[in-house]
């Protein structure tokens, strides 16, 4: 059986705490299976003493878990319920807000889709099935459309349709919990969302989209503004341009490693070795090169330490590149005969860009310098 905790931070939100939790336990989780489910509210020791109630409401509901704690924003109210979660033993944390925008009924999908082997479950507004408020504002659905669209432009993740959705189900082993919480920007603000769901996704082997039908607060405000906006998109760009980084870097290496296989080239064929030897040679320094700036440089954030570590993985990377090293021995004399030996640094700009550094990407990624789950 799969334990389940929802974490929902409530500050002065007793009026909806007193009808959602009911719900909750009552209507929606009696009807799901395959899921022992929970729900952990955080208070922040709120004035409308919504922490009073919670414990009232523990008499009735056994897994009903409260974690009250100084006011510091949203971002550190979630954090500190996911350590809090973690620690009662949850498989799958899910977020849900206590204000009914986040319905009870899309409680159960969610579940059942990480039931069937989801990662990561998105609650999305903009799938088919989902919608956003029809009592909202022209100018509300246009800023939360086009502020969607801004983010998923900037972080390249179009096949996800809800970026700034507040609905979502994590499994904590190899994706929440190998995410530093603490260290999770903007973490007073609304903005840190954005940082979560964006290493959860790169942590998820699956993720998948269920249909959110977002509904309108029932009670209290709204605690969204434009200063949490500017900071959603801030975060946003800044995750865009630092996932940019480890390409260009990879991009600057294989540079390098282009000039040193063609230097080479030139060393060795002044030798009078064959051809292939030529490229063998050539290519196996180049590989050296690779490797040790990817190290120190372009994967810095998994970089390998210690004589013995960096002696198996730079054999493990040899094994690796040996697809590199035959691609590069096979396709460069085939060029070489087939244009000739003065267009060489043709042949290995083509044979480099077009079939050794997709190859090298994939391989340095998810081997080399693959983030441990």
């Amino acid at each position: 059986m799969q334990k389940v905790v929802i974490v929902m931070p409530a500050y002065n939100e007793a009026e909806n705490l007193k009808l959602i939790i009911p719900e909750l336990f009552d209507k929606e989780f009696p009807e799901i299976i395959g899921a022992e489910m929970h729900l952990l509210v955080i208070d922040d020791y709120s004035p409308d003493k919504s922490g009073d109630l919670i414990k009232i409401l523990q008499k009735k509901y056994k897994n009903l878990h409260l974690l009250q704690k100084n006011k510091e924003g949203l971002g550190w109210a979630y954090i500190a319920g996911f350590k809090k979660a973690i620690e009662l033993g949850a498989d799958a944390v899910m977020e849900m807000d206590a204000d009914f925008q986040h319905p009870t009924r899309f409680v159960k999908p969610m579940v059942e889709a990480y039931l069937a082997g989801a990662d990561y479950c998105i609650g999305s507004r903009y799938i088919k099935g989902g919608s956003v408020p029809k009592e909202w504002a022209l100018f509300r659905k246009a800023i939360s459309f086009f502020g969607n669209l801004f983010i998923r432009l900037v972080l390249t993740k179009f096949k996800i349709h809800d970026l700034t959705t507040g609905f979502r189900l994590t499994r904590v082993k190899g994706v929440l919990d190998q995410i530093d919480l603490d260290h999770l920007m903007e973490p007073t603000r609304f903005a840190y969302k954005v940082d979560l769901l964006y290493q959860s996704i790169k942590n998820s082997k699956k993720t998948v989209e269920v249909p959110l039908e977002f509904a309108s607060r029932t009670k209290e405000t709204s605690k969204f503004n434009p200063k949490e906006m500017i900071s959603t998109f801030k975060v946003a760009i800044i995750l865009g341009i630092k996932d940019k980084q480890k390409i260009i870097k990879f991009g600057i290496v294989g540079g390098t490693g282009f000039i040193v296989n063609l230097l080479f080239l030139r060393v060795f064929r002044g030798l009078g070795l064959s051809e292939l030897l030529v490229w063998l040679f050539a290519t196996e320094l180049a590989i050296i090169n690779n490797y040790v700036f990817n190290n120190i440089w372009t994967f810095k954030d998994s970089e390998i330490k210690g004589l013995k570590a960096i002696t198996l993985k730079f054999l493990q990377f040899n094994l690796t590149s040996a697809g590199a090293l035959i691609i590069q021995s096979i396709a460069g004399p085939l060029g070489t005969k087939l244009i000739g030996e003065q267009y060489d640094f043709i042949v290995l700009a083509f044979v480099v860009v077009f079939l050794v550094l997709p190859y090298n990407y994939l391989m340095y990624t998810k081997v080399i310098w693959k983030k441990k789950r």
